[in-house]
């Protein structure tokens, strides 16, 4: 028996190699995408409502931190607006359909290169939970931390993948102005190890602007954490999110903050 198996694999290593060099006589052909090996084809548009709608119709779940399984046939379809570009929105996609926006979470890493800014996709909400992590509308499944509490976080990459449709490519995405500001702390980098918090991140803070309203989140992970804050005036694009009665802006990629 020992010397059929040994033969078994040669011989499968001889096709390997012959079909690799088969390969190898022709010319390279560049793959082409078109999208249908990503998603699920089957999700349809029978039951649209917006964003705004389906926060409207949660809103006591969200409000109270909790958590609800959505049952109903109906989906969302919007346009990605934030991701993983830069590391500093980790497993989430920010989605927005002009009505409202909502951050989708995903157990899953080069989330950019599959949902660019600018994607537009139809998401299928049954089976999904929608919930609020400190009041932040989320789609996703439920997860208990360590100290046994429970909410909307990561749902698993498989089951994603049978929720989600692509559509549109390169769609317009245009921020809403909220104000022009400057930075405090100007000697400081955007996020170090020493001072991450508990959820990894840094908050920076603009001036004249209430550190209880409105802080600049940085994840320790972030491609651009070490890079120094601007000093003086800038623009910022950003997802803006909120932790209870803290807005938060997470910069999606260094060059979302432009000196003025």
């Amino acid at each position: 028996m020992r010397h059929i198996h040994y033969y078994i694999y040669i011989v499968a290593a001889m096709l390997t190699l012959g079909s690799l060099t088969a390969c190898m006589d022709s010319d390279w052909d560049t793959p082409e995408i078109d999208g249908t090996e990503f998603g699920n084809q089957r999700v349809e548009e029978t039951n649209v409502v917006t964003i705004a709608q389906l926060k409207r119709q949660y809103n006591s779940v969200i409000s109270d931190g909790d958590y609800q399984q959505i049952t109903k046939n109906m989906q969302i379809k919007g346009v990605v607006t934030g991701n993983d570009i830069e590391g500093n929105i980790y497993n989430q996609v920010a989605v927005d359909d002009g009505t409202g926006a909502i951050i989708i979470c995903i157990a899953q890493g080069g989330l950019c290169g599959i949902l660019p800014v600018g994607q537009e996709i139809l998401v299928e909400l049954r089976g999904l939970y929608i919930g609020g992590y400190g009041k932040q509308p989320e789609i996703g499944t439920p997860y208990t931390n360590a100290n046994g509490r429970t909410y909307v976080s990561r749902m698993a990459r498989a089951l994603w993948n049978e929720h989600y449709k692509l559509l549109e490519k390169n769609k317009s995405v245009e921020p809403v102005e909220f104000d022009k500001s400057k930075v405090g702390n100007a000697t400081r980098v955007y996020s170090t190890s020493s001072e991450r918090d508990a959820g990894g991140s840094v908050n920076r803070y603009l001036q004249g602007i209430s550190t209880n309203s409105l802080a600049v989140r940085t994840s320790a992970y972030a491609d651009f954490a070490a890079k120094p804050l601007p000093q003086g005036t800038v623009d910022i694009t950003g997802i803006f999110t909120r932790y209870n009665n803290t807005w938060q802006v997470l910069i999606r990629q260094e060059s979302d903050v432009v000196e003025k």
